[in-house]
């Protein structure tokens, strides 16, 4: 694997890579997927904000390594299952005395990015991410508190999966920008794209939520390469129509809106021009939500002049 080989990356990878082989009782096996899935685990970090080594132990535990059914048949390498709202490929696989559906993947990188998008958004999990992210302990007891496994130990093998082998080194780790993968094709990200791209990401925060600011001569499918998503992602993340495109100086979101605006946003008042679709890119909220708290019909739009709520719910008129 080719890393980039300049600055501080390189000596955060370097100590990692000692830290490792220090290891003489450790399991080669576990060693060689750690090594394998560095990459991915340290980008999806940057995603979406949850911990490499969180990411990392879980994708240990749940794949053993990379050597499970699910892992080798699905590419599925967090055990997630089907469950509502997926449409894309699935795989039978006997969990728990019972036939199960679980997702099935093109390649690992799209089960790490749908890992991602799955604790993202899942109300269950949202307190994690109020939670430090360098407090691997906490994230590893709140996954069983929110019930993402049975096992009453699931937090207790995961830290000790974190600290028998220093996984808590891939928390500080820049994301591997190059050469990167697209998660879409698995294909490498062409040359002339790699020299467009500037040396750090152009990526903004709001609500929590990762967005960046269209270029002149971007379109969904660049965005695609530079940020190693799906076309269909940018499209459902900012709920754009299929053959929408995106214009110069538009905010794109890169991961999913949320149901509320943040903590001091509770109102917006209409002004001319604005809809209901451009209010909810505007505060990072989902169109179907920003209905829901108004009481408005899908489909309907806001007059100029009127108070939109944002977190809440606008009491009910008489």
């Amino acid at each position: 694997m080719k890393l980039r080989k300049t600055g501080r990356f390189v000596l955060i990878l370097a100590f990692v890579a000692q830290s490792f082989v220090a290891f003489s009782q450790s399991d080669p096996n576990y060693l060689n997927y750690i090594r394998k899935y560095t990459t991915a685990a340290v980008n999806e970090m940057y995603y979406s904000k949850i911990p490499a080594s969180i990411i990392m132990a879980q994708a240990l535990h749940e794949s053993r390594y990379g050597t499970s059914e699910l892992a080798v048949k699905a590419n599925n390498h967090f055990g997630i299952k089907c469950q509502t709202g997926w449409d894309g490929k699935q795989y039978t696989y006997q969990d728990d005395d019972a036939n199960t559906c679980f997702r099935m993947y093109e390649s690992p990188e799209q089960s790490y990015r749908d890992h991602s998008n799955f604790l993202m958004t899942r109300p269950r999990y949202a307190f994690l991410f109020t939670l430090d992210q360098k407090d691997y302990s906490a994230w590893a007891h709140g996954l069983k508190k929110a019930g993402y496994a049975t096992n009453p130990k699931y937090g207790p093998i995961l830290i000790k999966l974190i600290e028998d082998y220093n996984l808590y080194l891939l928390d500080t780790m820049r994301p591997i920008l190059e050469p990167m993968k697209s998660i879409a094709s698995g294909r490498s990200i062409p040359n002339h794209v790699k020299k467009a791209a500037s040396p750090e990401p152009r990526i903004y925060r709001r609500n929590r939520i990762e967005y960046c600011v269209v270029q002149p001569g971007d379109d969904v499918k660049k965005l695609t390469e530079e940020y190693s998503m799906f076309k269909r992602e940018i499209r459902r993340f900012n709920e754009m129509g299929r053959k929408d495109e995106v214009t110069a100086g538009q905010e794109i979101y890169l991961q999913p809106k949320r149901k509320k605006a943040e903590s001091g946003y509770t109102t917006h008042t209409v002004e001319a021009g604005e809809t209901m679709h451009s209010i909810s890119q505007i505060y990072g909220i989902k169109l179907k939500w920003l209905y829901k708290r108004n009481r408005m019909e899908k489909g309907a739009e806001p007059k100029v002049g009127q108070e939109l709520w944002l977190r809440g719910k606008k009491p009910a008129t008489k």
